[in-house]
């Protein structure tokens, strides 16, 4: 039998490059090789969202679409919405009551994020406990393998201690999943910094060609190459970080050569960029706009995976039910 894998995304915008890269791409290949769930977690959207809620609702929906304009297949996967299976609350609820508060304080994220985002008041249970929630989304399926990337393996060791404390506390019930640490290139936005709706500097999968284009061609280089004649750094460029994601080898090598010996001028890197990556991302907007048309297609793929999901979620949390006693 195929081992299960869960993974999940949270509804707070639209998604970008920065996703189809680093998360996407890999949920794509997985299909064949694992039963798959791909959630929507508008829950935890809320765990830092909570002031700011009127966008979930059509975010739900354009991550779906986005999913499956990359090629997430229904036939082959479960695409659901995690507040449409009440069983991750509950199994979130009996996992709470045994989770020591040091295990979450001691999250590595959990403190970066409070410095990060000291605009928005995180001093919240929701917040504090979202990796509680996050480890019943994974072991309500009974999921074995968690694709992430190297700043989310902390997350899946508490997933497993808290497995590990549940089966010997009652009885064995959960497996100990492992992460499956996947590529993740870190793609810089427009301006250099880190790809994020925050910063306003994503490019969006929603987003056409054209836009696409015009945002790459104004997209920040090396700032120390002012003039067309300066020699310039690609390890200081963001738009070669791009290339290392889009373009083959002998391109890359290209591009580098010219900026070092400013053979080439920021226009000509710019412009190879885009004869590789608008191949891509081309079609994932065409079959965007087909599916943007059709509302009816997106909203029973989510009700239908959901309606799985749950099937599977009952007899997990019915037998946590079982091994906490509380079958009455």
């Amino acid at each position: 039998m195929k081992k299960r894998v869960f993974s999940g995304m949270r509804p707070t915008g639209r998604l970008h490059l920065g996703h189809l890269v680093g998360a996407l791409e890999n949920w794509v290949s997985m299909q064949d090789e694992y039963e798959c769930v791909f959630g929507i977690v508008d829950w935890h959207a809320l765990t830092s969202e909570y002031q700011n809620v009127d966008e979930i609702k059509q975010s739900v929906r354009d991550i779906a679409i986005d999913w499956l304009a990359v090629g997430l297949d229904p036939q082959k996967s479960i695409l659901m919405i995690q507040s449409q299976v009440p069983e991750h609350a509950e199994l979130h609820l009996l996992f709470s009551m045994f989770t020591p508060v040091p295990w979450l304080e001691r999250v590595p994220t959990y403190k970066e994020q409070i410095i990060q985002l000291k605009e928005k008041d995180l001093s919240t249970y929701g917040f504090l406990g979202y990796p509680v929630l996050q480890a019943a989304d994974i072991l309500v399926y009974k999921g074995e393998v968690v694709p992430v990337g190297e700043d989310q393996v902390s997350h899946i060791e508490l997933c497993r201690e808290i497995a590990r404390r549940f089966n010997n506390l009652y009885d064995t019930v959960f497996p100990e999943p492992v992460p499956k640490l996947t590529r993740s290139p870190r793609l810089p936005g427009t301006d250099g910094r880190k790809m994020s709706k925050s910063y306003g500097n994503e490019i969006r999968l929603s987003e056409s060609p054209e836009e696409i284009r015009q945002k790459i061609m104004t997209m920040m280089t090396d700032p120390a190459r002012k003039r067309r004649s300066d020699p310039g750094d690609p390890a200081l460029c963001p738009v070669f970080e791009h290339h290392k994601v889009f373009t083959d080898e002998e391109g890359r090598e290209w591009a580098a050569q010219g900026c070092r010996t400013a053979e080439i001028g920021c226009v000509d890197c710019k412009r190879l960029l885009l004869s590789k990556m608008l191949p891509v991302v081309e079609p994932l907007y065409e079959t965007r706009v087909e599916l943007e048309s059709d509302p009816d297609f997106v909203a029973d793929v989510l009700a239908e995976g959901s309606k799985k999901a749950r099937s599977i979620a009952s007899r997990t949390l019915d037998q946590a039910r079982q091994a906490m006693k509380l079958k009455y």
